[in-house]
């Protein structure tokens, strides 16, 4: 783009506009909102239970009744939209708790839309979780070792995405990233007589560092071996162009860039090629590495998680996924 700048100082003097708190927000080209805000949730089975969650301070495991509390609280605060994801009491070679009609998903969706009928629900699709290997797919044993198969695990994610759907979902959201799930799961949705359910894809979803927190608070840690035969290279933006390319083509109708911080190259370039409806996923070790350092006093937790959610807005991302939630939709009322 070229410079609209004419003339030099003394003429030009850009501290003019920053004189006042005012005049600063006047001018400001890039806003947070309550609105833009979605609160990551983990369900398990139970009644009244909150376990934290040792790495993520804050953050619990909830059975469905405390995670209605928690939905509430946010929901009053601002953050009208939760992301859900299920821990099972048992897990098998099939994800079979995945996409069982009374799933611990599937539990907590029809008590959030009974209990908070406009609060906006969005289920993570995958398999990690419930899979007995924690794998996000099929996993198949032979001479060479251990694969996950892509297609074999196509029909179990559209299965998963449909059950949450009938539970009542107004999102679905597929994290895997197997070739193809974004298809098999509109396909599966349509037959179902969910065309209007739309789908949040994990569009560009890199073999991060960033997440093991994430994998205490879900239990989704691999038995074997890594993600990285799946999950994307993080060398490779490109890449993620064509992955992003790749799920609107098959249908999703929101694409996600994870994680968000170490990836604000990747939100810019989406944002600019594609204009689609883009979100970030501030991911867990974002979350916990503020925590901890602010902990220490050594960094202002509320200015640095601000001014990360800013740098997202900034690089194109219109929705925002993060653990804090609640504390920015506080900050941001009372600023």
């Amino acid at each position: 783009m070229t410079s609209p700048v004419s003339g030099q100082f003394p003429g030009v003097r850009p501290r003019r506009l920053r004189q006042s708190a005012a005049l600063r927000v006047l001018v400001a080209e890039t806003r947070l909102s309550a609105h833009q805000l979605v609160l990551p949730l983990f369900a398990r089975p139970g009644r009244k239970l909150r376990r934290e969650v040792a790495a993520m301070p804050g953050v619990f495991q909830l059975s469905p009744d405390e995670l209605l509390k928690e939905a509430a609280r946010a929901y009053a605060a601002g953050v009208h939209a939760v992301l859900l994801f299920g821990i099972p009491d048992k897990k098998d070679a099939k994800a079979s708790g995945a996409y069982a009609r009374n799933g611990i998903v599937q539990q907590t969706v029809r008590l959030l839309k009974k209990e908070l009928p406009t609060s906006l629900v969005i289920t993570d699709v995958c398999l990690c979780e419930y899979m007995e290997h924690g794998h996000c797919g099929v996993v198949r044993r032979d001479a060479h070792g251990a694969r996950v198969l892509n297609d074999a695990s196509l029909k179990l994610l559209a299965q998963t995405a449909a059950s949450h759907a009938e539970a009542g979902a107004d999102l679905v959201a597929p994290s895997d990233m197997m070739d193809g799930r974004v298809r098999a799961i509109r396909e599966r949705l349509d037959a179902d007589g969910f065309a209007e359910t739309p789908i949040l894809s994990y569009a560009a979803k890199f073999a991060s560092a960033f997440y093991g927190p994430f994998r205490e608070a879900a239990e989704s840690a691999p038995k074997f071996g890594d993600r990285r035969s799946y999950q994307m290279d993080p060398a490779n933006a490109r890449e993620a162009l064509r992955e992003v390319a790749l799920d609107i083509q098959e249908g999703a109708d929101i694409v996600m860039v994870k994680p968000a911080l170490a990836c604000l190259d990747v939100i810019h370039r989406v944002k600019a090629e594609f204009g689609y409806p883009t979100a970030a996923y501030s991911v867990s070790a974002e979350y916990s590495m503020i925590k901890a350092a602010a902990a220490k006093g050594w960094i202002d937790e509320r200015a640095v998680t601000l001014e990360s959610l800013l740098a997202m807005r900034r690089a194109g991302a219109d929705i925002l996924v993060t653990y804090a939630a609640v504390d920015v939709a506080r900050w941001l009322k009372e600023s």
